[in-house]
């Protein structure tokens, strides 16, 4: 009876093992891990990883700002790689008017994104099948994303209707507050309120804190006056757009700052160049009290945490300092440890001169760098 009892106790004890040999087994071949025909007496292949998930999402993209952004980056979020498409200007203008910032303006903008990892200029405005096809087919596109909102042809249809019939379709909530049309009234306001003459200060604080706006006079109609800023910054919005890092060791900081108003390719020009001079771009903007100050009252047009969110989106940026003040001050350099200060040489008026003495002044030490940019405002 006693060997049958260790038998017993052997077989159990072989099945234990046997299971817990499998079961690794199972837990490397479902990470990818354990090569192809292991014990089979087949070739060692690696085990063929998982496939990322491409997404596609397409748009005008015209006079982008951080509403734009907030859609690549929750689109970003359904799959592992975005792919953008860039809508020409021949569409746009057959289905819904002429667009302020041509194809390749609004090329350069999106390829800027941080979270775009590819871009497909002259998109169709609606998702034909002829496209669908090619998107699944060439692009390896596993799902199609769009805002929640309607996006309606001028025969009535759903631009999306394929994309959703054939089950590939996604949503993302769209980011209320601002669009291009939002944006063009608050242009257009500052252009009435100049002519007109009324209280600059009145102006500014409904940049600042998302008033509505005054309603048009002498027989112009406007439902309820153009809109400007409804945007109420969050610290979960800003976190979202932020990078999360900081500078690593013995890291060249480069330094620029400026308002960064109607974010635009210009813009995305010198931060790029400016990011190559060093290792970390911290880039500094400018409260709307210093730039209505400085540029008049009519302005900013995007308030600071729009402006900062715009900025942020973009690629060449690692950190922001919201509200940086105008002069750059050796305390400043100091914080911060700033390497080189950078700056355009092109300015919007006599200040710059003045502006990049006090920057040398400040600097001391340190390097102040001019390069040929168009100008960092």
């Amino acid at each position: 009876m006693a060997w049958q009892k260790e038998k017993i106790v052997g077989s159990c004890f072989a099945v234990g093992a046997a299971f817990a040999v499998g079961a690794s087994f199972l837990h490397l071949f479902l990470k990818g891990e354990l090569p192809l025909g292991l014990g089979l007496g087949l070739p060692f292949a690696p085990f063929r990883k998982r496939k990322p998930v491409r997404v596609y999402m397409d748009g005008c993209f015209d006079m982008m700002h951080y509403g734009h952004c907030n859609a690549l980056r929750q689109a970003r979020a359904l799959g592992d790689q975005l792919v953008v498409g860039v809508v020409s200007d021949e569409e746009i203008i057959a289905n819904k008017g002429p667009p302020v910032t041509p194809l390749h303006e609004r090329m350069i903008m999106v390829n800027a994104v941080k979270w775009v990892d590819e871009v497909i200029p002259d998109a169709p405005y609606a998702i034909t099948e002829e496209f669908m096809k090619r998107l699944f087919d060439e692009y390896q596109i596993d799902y199609i994303i769009h805002g929640d909102g309607p996006c309606v042809l001028p025969d009535g249809t759903d631009a999306y209707a394929l994309a959703k019939k054939a089950g590939r379709y996604k949503q993302i909530k769209r980011t209320e507050g601002v669009s291009s049309t939002d944006i063009v009234g608050r242009m257009l306001l500052c252009v009435r309120e100049r002519s007109n003459s009324q209280s600059h200060s009145s102006l500014q604080r409904q940049f600042s804190h998302g008033h509505n706006s005054p309603r048009f006079e002498d027989g112009a109609s406007s439902a309820g006056g153009t809109r400007v800023s409804h945007f109420l910054p969050t610290s979960r919005r800003i976190v979202q757009f932020s990078n999360g890092k900081g500078p690593g060791p013995g890291a060249r900081i480069i330094y620029i700052d400026g308002a960064f108003d109607l974010f635009h390719a210009g813009h995305v020009e010198i931060l790029r160049r400016a990011r190559e001079l060093g290792d970390f771009l911290l880039v500094g903007i400018h409260n709307d009290q210093t730039v209505s100050g400085k540029r008049g009252a009519q302005h900013p047009i995007m308030n600071l945490h729009e402006r900062s969110l715009s900025v942020l989106a973009c690629r060449y940026v690692d950190e922001v300092i919201i509200g940086a003040p105008w002069e750059v001050s050796k305390d400043t350099i100091t914080t911060f440890d700033i390497w080189k200060v950078v700056h355009g040489t092109v300015a919007e008026s006599d200040d710059f001169q003045k502006k990049r003495n006090l920057k040398k002044e400040a600097s001391e030490k340190k390097y102040y760098e001019q390069k040929s940019f168009v100008t960092g405002d």
